[in-house]
């Protein structure tokens, strides 16, 4: 596909369907490799939808400094798209992330404002909302913006159904929860018999991309009606089936995919036969400094204790 511009490389990622995970033939997983946006992740998507909704209804304006708390993604997406627009990018950011979303918020031009790593992503986000109290700073707002769910139900769910029409399951993680609010319903509109299940990380965990509604903050996306289900996956857990895709499958996804995969893999073996539809969210190329991927199980504590990761 022709595009005038980087910005049209987003969305109509590929689905594609893991022969070799699966428990039996009968029931069939696919994957949305969002990893194939321009940044490399699923954020992408409503980073540009929300700027040009702002964009359309006048509340953003070429001279203002757009503004949000980040654990990494959402902030390497608003980094490129803010520079491509022409905005100034300010970024609340906890400590703690890898070495390689550092490295690219630096590489885009974001302002980067560091937050204590104790206090995670609540911490960013209080950060954030008194950054745009400053005048002329507007608030991108993943997780109230009703943008965020539009853009996956306005694209990330059309694309589902055009290359899959009949979706029995689809697992996504819960972090702004844009993605399960925006595609389960375009999902469920079409069949609503689909299940939405949801996956979220241990509440004492530190994450990259996923939240526990243990942890004191729930998204006013959410709309909890329309999930059928909510699993809990534990960091190890997560790593182990990242690794286990990237041997079997030849796909290299973040954490957050291994959360997906590993859940998606539990609601498999209890089907008789069916389509699962999996979202992973990114790639795995932004967290290669960690050491993860060759550690020996013993070792794996070392290097997930205190850091956010999926």
């Amino acid at each position: 596909m022709r595009g005038k511009d980087v910005l049209d490389a987003i969305g109509n990622t590929p689905l594609v369907e893991l022969r070799r995970m699966s428990p039996r033939p009968e029931v069939r997983i696919f994957a949305k490799l969002e990893g194939s946006n321009p940044t490399g992740s699923v954020k992408d998507r409503i980073v540009k939808h929300i700027i040009e909704q702002a964009e359309a209804s006048g509340v953003l304006a070429p001279s203002m400094t757009i503004v949000e708390a980040t654990t990494g993604n959402t902030g390497i997406a608003l980094a490129m798209v803010g520079r491509r627009k022409g905005y100034r990018v300010r970024l609340a950011v906890s400590e703690n992330v890898g070495l390689e979303i550092k490295q690219l918020l630096a590489l885009y031009g974001a302002e980067v404002v560091w937050s204590d790593a104790r206090l995670g992503t609540n911490g960013a986000i209080e950060l954030a909302n008194r950054m745009a109290q400053e005048p002329g700073h507007f608030l991108l707002g993943q997780f109230a913006s009703q943008a965020n769910p539009q853009a996956h139900y306005e694209t990330t769910g059309v694309e589902i159904l055009r290359d899959l029409p009949l979706v029995d399951v689809f697992v996504a993680g819960m972090g702004t929860a844009g993605t399960l609010m925006g595609v389960g319903r375009r999902l469920k509109e079409a069949n609503p018999e689909t299940r939405i299940i949801a996956v979220e990380p241990h509440a004492d965990e530190l994450v990259q991309g996923l939240r526990s509604l243990e942890d004191g903050f729930i998204s006013p996306i959410l709309d909890m009606q329309l999930l059928n289900g909510k699993m809990v996956v534990a960091s190890r857990e997560a790593f182990l089936a990242t690794r286990e895709l990237t041997r079997r499958e030849g796909i290299f996804g973040g954490v957050s995919s291994g959360a997906v995969l590993h859940c998606a893999l539990r609601v498999a073996e209890k089907m008789e036969s069916g389509n699962i539809v999996v979202l992973f969210a990114d790639g795995g190329w932004k967290y290669l400094s960690t050491r993860l991927w060759t550690a020996e199980h013993k070792e794996m504590s070392r290097y997930i204790d205190g850091k956010i990761w999926w």
